[in-house]
């Protein structure tokens, strides 16, 4: 989740202009009831970390926005104020198959300074990331207006095509951008493939951006910087008009007049900014059916407008909120029963109890799970559980293990690291392992979860020890223990050389014939991969194929 750091002098000052008064004890206790949370609070810094469906919380000015109703009872804004302008862009219809999403805005009568500057990057940033997904969906530029001259056009141009980038001095061609420029090489993969690729210029040639690369350099934002343009391109409209809108808001905050633009898009359509706020309707019998309470008008009101919006009203049990337009995560009237909950305060809804029979029944595994975890803990082992969500690099690359069927896979995951569902327990143990690295050793933890392979659940134990001596000869002892304490005598170790062991120390587990899993030391290259330099090893184990073979004596 993303985290910003706010200065508190900065957050007290912007309070402080509404006629409030700020109180640092008293927002450290209140922010997080409307879907933040506090790592830091003192009388300098604030580190808040912000849930990933708030993205108009992630710079200090929006959440100042957000957090004055909620807080402080003023009254709700969701309207963003633009003044139509005489900017015009028009996009190529070359850009349909490109970057189809162009749009445009531009903020006047700034006062700026370097930390106005850095603020407005980190905020940019933050906004690539939360609604962007790394640039792909929405990329943001912001140009200094009187170093560029309207109108402006979005062209397709052959890979050739050159001009000087942010932070260099010369001129480059878009293929040197993208192979050595440092933005270029990190985001090159948005236009791998294309033979054409998108330009912004303006009307004497001269190149505004190369979305979703970089920037030119004459248009950089500095210290003397009064108008600001800014550009959004991208493949969903709905990320673009939210990013685009929050920059706007952003600087809105920071004393600047918006002032529209208008675009002819790729599609012959001509687009401007909308800052009016949107109107949903959710049933009043959904919203009192799920949170358990009959709610007044007043109440409803009070509530919506503490999360920025406005009630319009009820119409035959149907009612009508407008939220602003940058509310990016409302999708659905359930959101927005979530807005009145929050709006309203998880402790003074309802209780109800449960309608349906509760009894329950063992799982037919139980028993044998239990043996395994009190023979791991009998043996010193600390029990952990990891995320399901895991990666191609660490459960296949670097553990030298071929998917297990195929691997299940997120559509949109919104971090690198969290791809896939995970088919292997220990390469979270190793990852465990390395963030606690500079505790004293001898380390041993394990963890009984689940797995997915071929799209189905399946559960996997596995274990992993850091200590300075013991080798094989320990870890076959830890095995022959855990065999023990669930019963199981007629067991093997067969030699294997596939997986994270070290060459001619790993084995397969057997039992009746039957390959139940793997164990060994863990070859010193793998734990390099990891940025672990001490000696370990493991096993994992495979609790369906265990179930086969060894008899519960419960049942």
């Amino acid at each position: 989740m993303p985290t910003i750091n706010v200065e508190q002098s900065l957050l007290r000052k912007l309070v402080e202009s509404r006629g409030r008064v700020h109180d640092v004890e008293d927002l450290a206790f209140r922010l997080p009831l409307m879907g933040t949370d506090i790592d830091t609070c003192n009388d300098e810094i604030l580190d808040i970390e912000i849930f990933p469906d708030r993205p108009d919380l992630l710079s200090p000015e929006t959440l100042f926005h957000g957090m004055m109703p909620f807080l402080h009872n003023s009254p709700p804004n969701p309207r963003l104020p633009i003044k139509p302008g005489t900017i015009s862009m028009k996009v190529s219809p070359a850009l349909s198959t490109i970057r189809p999403v162009i749009l445009c805005a531009v903020v006047r009568g700034l006062n700026i300074d370097e930390d106005i500057i850095k603020r407005l990057m980190d905020h940019q940033e933050k906004l690539h990331f939360a609604l962007g997904r790394g640039r792909k969906r929405a990329s943001i530029g912001v140009h200094d207006l009187a170093k560029i001259s309207p109108p402006f056009r979005v062209e397709a141009v052959d890979r050739d095509h050159s001009f000087i980038p942010l932070a260099m001095e010369h001129e480059m061609s878009i293929d040197e951008i993208l192979e050595k420029h440092p933005k270029g090489v990190d985001y090159a993969h948005l236009l791998q493939g294309m033979e054409k690729v998108p330009i912004i210029l303006d009307s004497n040639d001269s190149v505004l951006s190369f979305p979703p690369i970089i920037n030119g350099e004459h248009t950089t934002v500095t210290t003397t910087t009064r108008d600001i343009l800014i550009d959004v391109t991208g493949l969903d409209i709905r990320a673009c008009e939210s990013s685009l809108m929050l920059i706007c808001l952003q600087l809105s905050i920071l004393g600047g007049q918006i002032e529209s633009v208008r675009v002819n898009g790729c599609d012959g359509k001509d687009w401007s900014l909308n800052g009016m706020p949107v109107e949903h309707k959710v049933q009043r019998d959904l919203v009192e059916g799920i949170l358990g309470n009959s709610f007044t008008d007043d109440q409803i009101e009070t509530a919506i407008s503490r999360m920025g919006g406005i009630y319009n009203g009820d119409t035959n049990g149907t009612l009508s909120i407008s939220m602003p337009r940058w509310r990016f995560d409302i999708l659905h009237p359930i959101d927005l029963v979530e807005e009145i909950a929050i709006g309203h305060g998880y402790d003074d809804l309802s209780y109800d109890v449960p309608k349906a029979p509760l009894t329950a029944i063992p799982r037919s595994d139980g028993q044998i799970r239990r043996r395994v975890r009190e023979a791991l803990q009998g043996l010193g082992l600390i029990q952990i559980q990891s995320l399901t969500l895991s990666n191609d690099k660490d459960q296949f690359d670097l553990m030298r293990w071929k998917p297990d069927g195929e691997a299940t896979r997120m559509t949109n995951p919104i971090t690198t690291e969290h791809t896939i569902l995970r088919q292997n327990i220990l390469p979270g143990l190793m990852r465990l392992l390395a963030a606690n690295r500079h505790h004293d050793l001898p380390q041993g933890v394990y963890e009984l979860g689940t797995v997915v392979i071929d799209h189905k659940n399946r559960d996997r134990v596995a274990f992993l020890v850091a200590e300075k001596s013991g080798g094989f000869a320990s870890l076959r002892g830890r095995i022959q223990g855990l065999m023990r304490d669930i019963g199981c005598s007629d067991w093997t170790l067969e030699p294997i050389e596939n997986g994270p062991w070290l060459s001619g120390r790993s084995a397969a587990i057997m039992v009746n014939g039957v390959t139940i899993g793997q164990c060994g030391e863990i070859d010193p290259n793998i734990s390099e991969s990891f940025d672990l330099n001490v000696p370990m090893s493991g096993a994992q184990i495979d609790m369906n194929a265990l179930s086969s073979v060894v008899s519960d004596p419960v049942h």
